[in-house]
């Protein structure tokens, strides 16, 4: 099984591109992330004339996270138990979407930014990625078995190697330590960066900005992950980062990360 995560920023603006590749890409399950559209505006079609069934969640022009499968979508559940909102009135974020897919629990997870450190946005990411580490750590302990991945868009970068240069990062956001704490925990809750031994570092980003030629300087980072159980991890048998469709008119900011499961 081939399953595939992909943060696309704007699922109508790269309409077009997402179903170019999955024609190329033999993906079984791709993981979307940043909609940016409400439900009615999803451009199903893209999905179903390619012969996937499609899960979304979008709330408004922000965030949305959605699942495109090929070996079934079954169960689909929004958010996780606990999950916390932001802002005035607490409002839960279309930020998170799961489902069965041919036997595999499939997490699509955006998880917010943070913005700056002394911004409640911050905060508000911490408790988001420790409600997450609490669900994930539940699902195991009931069955120490199942076959679950988290992918998405973490907004974490785990590891020193994981950005261009972390002089660049003082003082910011996805690379202070309570966020690696957390990122680490979802680790020790029981789970595996399953692409990182087939795509080990330095120099190996899944997304890289828009602004100031990052991309064609190789300035990225590496924030988009698949986070599996040991039951699943452990048949994981590839993994690469798509950069080429990072190139390219009308691309997005991030590229797919596509890992290959032999079930």
């Amino acid at each position: 099984m081939r399953i595939a995560t992909w943060n696309v920023n704007s699922v109508r603006a790269r309409a077009e591109r997402i179903g170019a590749w999955l024609e190329r890409s033999d993906a079984d399950v791709l993981a979307i992330q940043e909609l940016k559209c409400k439900d009615a505006q999803m451009p199903v079609a893209v999905f179903e004339e390619r012969g996937y069934e499609v899960a979304y969640h979008g709330l408004n022009q922000w965030n949305g996270v959605a699942i495109a499968s090929r070996v079934g979508l079954a169960d689909v559940q929004l958010g996780f138990e606990n999950v916390p909102g932001f802002g005035d009135d607490d409002a839960v974020e279309a930020r998170a979407i799961n489902a069965d897919c041919g036997g595999v629990r499939v997490h699509s997870l955006y998880v917010p930014n943070g913005r700056e450190l002394d911004h409640p946005h911050y905060d508000y990411k911490l408790r988001w990625l420790s409600a997450l580490r609490d669900d994930v750590t539940a699902q195991l302990t009931a069955d120490s078995q199942a076959k679950l991945v988290l992918c998405g868009d973490f907004n974490v970068a785990p590891h020193d190697e994981d950005v261009w240069d972390m002089e660049a990062f003082a003082g910011c956001t996805h690379v202070s330590q309570p966020e690696r704490d957390a990122f680490q925990a979802l680790l020790d809750a029981g789970l595996t960066d399953v692409a990182r031994p087939f795509t080990p570092g330095p120099g190996v980003y899944t997304y890289w900005d828009y602004q100031k030629l990052r991309f064609p300087k190789k300035e990225g980072m590496r924030i988009d992950f698949q986070l599996a159980s040991a039951a699943l991890a452990e048949a994981a048998t590839g993994a690469f980062v798509d950069r080429e469709e990072r190139k390219g008119k009308g691309a997005s900011d991030h590229a797919p990360v596509v890992v290959d499961y032999a079930l």
